[in-house]
């Protein structure tokens, strides 16, 4: 049992610690049923009062917010299974919360958690001094490609350094969540809570794109819709809107239910109850039937690309078998004559010498070659999109459009950048692997599995579109990433005898 976060409460001798003990005798024992509890909330009372009487309701509003932000601050810091799950929570509903038209800098609070976050392992390491936690490979490649993204406001290239200001934060800044995770993750128990978590927030996602398919967009949906025309043209495609559920758009929604699938495919592969399966199974169904209203091809090669991954680690007949007889069907599925407008943007999917988007990209790509080529470190962080077209206008990459996560990195960050990158995923995906073949625990090697199918679909995914960037798909990639050490660490821990000595 870990006696770190016990509180002696058992009174010591010296004038300084017999007033500690008082101090601690009032608050946590009597909680307050005394004396010096009663005058201080007298004086409480008496100042909020007060304050209300002098300034009015706004004083009174900025009391609550503070008596609910103290503990809430205080709780990130002290305990990270309440913090780290409200992060995960937040990660999903950012977007929709700002769709409601909520006037508040829900950006700048998911920075602010992530330095408190940091804090709270910073507090927690002068007492501990564990930094072997933190060494490996993937945790060395974290830091390069952080430093390197920060060593981007300093890039001659660049046209804006506002544009890089405003593109870190969601680019860099997110990368320290995965030392969070490797650090505060260390028990399965936490590890299951966090898996079920995930899934339960993808469900959530996967429910309300039902909604959106046959009840309808909500009003403040439908402004969101006709509010640019730019919107329209993106999301109305072959007289039918696209959903994004609760999400920023619809690629970032297709993404999260192909890799909360493969999830479940992944965890699938362990000891699991036969009312598990079935859960799991009906959640997969959810999930891939909702992803097909988002109409984004780019993650419909995703779970079959996912699946060749899974057939390979996993190589045996009973695989070989199934994989036969799913390869059979899918190229049925993929050629079959249809009239319906799904299964035919699907099909499309596998079909891209036949797309003209696709082969538009193809031309774009071919286009910014010369560019990159010459630009080692590219043409600096959020040149291109919405923050090169604020910042920069007339800038050469302001109005490209990079439709890849991979081409904007290049185009950013140079082919310096785009190496890195590659790296840093070929990194996670080795390591993963070393760890699946490895780990002899049935749950462990499972869970493993299954991180390896995630990181794997998004680097697949991150060629077509950016698979990257947005929330939630930043946080679940590098939770995955950082889980590959957590369950390896677990692994070794279990190997321990209790003495200490193999």
């Amino acid at each position: 049992m870990n006696n770190d976060f016990i509180i002696p409460i058992s009174p010591s001798s010296g004038n300084t610690r017999r007033a500690g003990w008082r101090v601690r005798k009032s608050f946590l024992i009597e909680k307050l049923n005394n004396p010096i509890g009663y005058i201080l909330l007298f004086l409480v009372c008496a100042g909020l009062a007060a304050g209300v009487g002098m300034y009015g309701m706004k004083f009174g509003i900025i009391a609550m917010v503070a008596m609910v932000a103290i503990p809430a601050v205080y709780a990130l810091v002290v305990y990270p299974m309440v913090g780290i799950s409200f992060f995960l929570i937040m990660a999903y509903f950012l977007l929709y919360i700002l769709k409601l038209g909520v006037n508040f800098p829900l950006g700048t609070m998911m920075d602010g958690m992530e330095v408190l976050f940091l804090l709270g392992l910073l507090i927690k390491q002068k007492r501990e001094r564990n930094w072997k936690i933190f060494k490996g490979p993937i945790s060395t490649m974290i830091l390069i490609w952080l430093v390197y993204n920060v060593l981007e406001a300093a890039n001659p290239s660049a046209e804006s350094r506002m544009a890089w200001v405003y593109t870190v934060r969601s680019v860099a800044v997110i990368m320290i969540m995965y030392f969070i995770f490797l650090y505060n993750i260390r028990t399965i128990e936490f590890v299951r809570f966090l898996f079920k978590l995930w899934l339960v927030l993808a469900l959530i996602a996967a429910l309300y794109a039902y909604k959106q398919q046959y009840i309808g967009f909500t009003s403040f949906e439908d402004a969101y819709l006709h509010s640019d025309p730019n919107v329209a043209e993106l999301l109305f495609i072959g007289g039918v809107w696209r959903k994004f559920s609760i999400f920023s758009d619809p690629v970032v929604f297709a993404y999260t239910m192909a890799v909360s699938s493969l999830l479940c495919i992944g965890i699938l592969s362990g000891p699991v109850t036969n009312r598990n399966k079935w859960i799991l199974r009906g959640l997969i169904y959810m999930y891939l039937s909702a992803m097909l209203f988002s109409g984004t091809r780019g993650a419909y090669v995703l779970v079959p690309a996912g699946l060749v991954m899974y057939a390979i680690l996993k190589f045996n007949k009973r695989i070989l078998t199934i994989g036969i007889i799913g390869a059979v069907f899918f190229v049925i599925l993929v050629f079959i004559p249809t009239s319906n407008n799904t299964l035919y943007r699907f099909q499309s999917a596998f079909k891209p010498s036949n797309d003209a988007s696709f082969n538009l990209r193809k031309n774009n790509q071919k286009r910014i070659q010369p560019y990159i080529q010459s630009h080692p470190m590219g043409g600096g962080l959020g040149a291109t999109g919405v923050w090169g077209q604020r910042f920069a206008p007339y800038s050469y990459l302001a109005h490209f459009p990079p439709d890849s996560g991979y081409v904007r990195v290049a185009v950013e960050n140079g082919w310096i950048g785009l190496l890195l990158l590659c790296t840093l995923i070929f990194v996670a995906l080795k390591t993963g692997i070393e760890n699946y073949y490895l780990i002899k625990d049935p749950e462990l090697k499972s869970y493993t599995l299954a991180m390896i199918l995630v990181i794997f679909a998004f680097h697949i995914g991150n060629y077509p579109q950016e698979a990257l960037v947005q929330y939630p798909s930043n946080v679940n990639f590098y939770l995955v990433i950082a889980l590959i050490g957590v369950l390896m660490r677990l692994e070794n821990q279990k190997n321990i005898p209790a003495n200490g000595v193999k």
